[in-house]
């Protein structure tokens, strides 16, 4: 399973299974953590008066809680259902399914490794998760980039399977296209030219643009979108912008697209 804390935080929002539920309250088991067992005071399941608990929760239901309060030294969880609205439930539940889906797809890269899950995480998993925030984050980047670990200073012999792994079993939210800008200023300060020439650029994206040094005269310029037409046109108004500046100062300025 993914490393957690042993217990969750106050506040924090977290997976449940109903295991009972009595005319006081309900019992029931953190799917994130070991399946320590919390409770949900009756108080806690809805507002106003509650008549029938079962018309609220039920044995056997998964359900999405805020953690009240934690007793480590006596293994007290306080739970609420009803601090929880429906955005939260379904943005939670979601997450969850991703992370589990994300534990299985590490377990897959292990095997293919010939290792084990606890050793990935002690070569690299832990790492991706400091560096994309989630450990299914980091299968979606490597879906969508194939330089998502290079550029967040990752490597090793296992990132070949990680991304074969992630390209065959993840659809990236985003998609990314690149391609080489050549930007010359001859003037006395044609380095500043070209700084103001990709600012110029940048300023004009619509999402997520990003300017590599490649090495003079050339920059790599990637975007990343929520679908190939959103992303062509931003590469249009970024890199004409750019272009256009760069002549404005007696530069030249080109474009091409990396080959698919």
């Amino acid at each position: 399973m993914p490393r957690v804390s042993e217990f969750p935080e106050e506040g924090e929002l977290v997976v449940c299974t109903v295991q009972s539920v009595k005319n006081f309250g309900a019992f029931v088991t953190l799917d994130e953590y070991g399946n320590k067992e919390g409770f949900v005071h009756v108080r806690d399941v809805a507002t106003g008066w509650v008549k029938y608990i079962r018309d609220y929760i039920r044995e056997g239901q998964k359900v999405v809680c805020k953690v009240l309060g934690v007793d480590t030294s006596k293994g007290h969880i306080d739970l609420s259902l009803k601090s929880v609205n429906e955005h939260q439930r379904r943005e939670k539940i979601q997450q969850w399914k991703n992370e589990t889906k994300a534990q299985k797809l590490l377990e897959i890269v292990a095997e293919r490794l010939g290792t084990t899950v606890d050793q990935c995480y002690d070569r690299f998993a832990d790492d991706m998760v400091d560096k994309f925030g989630t450990l299914y984050s980091a299968f979606e980047h490597c879906a969508a980039n194939e330089n998502a670990l290079e550029e967040n200073d990752l490597s090793g012999d296992w990132t070949k399977v990680f991304y074969e792994v992630a390209r065959e079993n993840v659809t990236p939210p985003f998609v990314q296209i690149s391609g080489i800008l050549e930007l010359k200023c001859p003037a006395s300060d044609g380095v500043d030219g070209i700084k103001r020439a990709i600012v110029k650029g940048m300023a004009k994206a619509e999402t997520k643009v990003k300017v590599q040094y490649v090495g003079a005269p050339r920059y790599r310029v990637v975007i990343s979108a929520p679908d190939y037409k959103v992303a062509e046109e931003d590469m249009r108004l970024v890199t004409d912008a750019m272009i256009e500046e760069i002549k404005g100062c007696g530069g030249e300025g080109a474009f091409h697209r990396d080959a698919k």
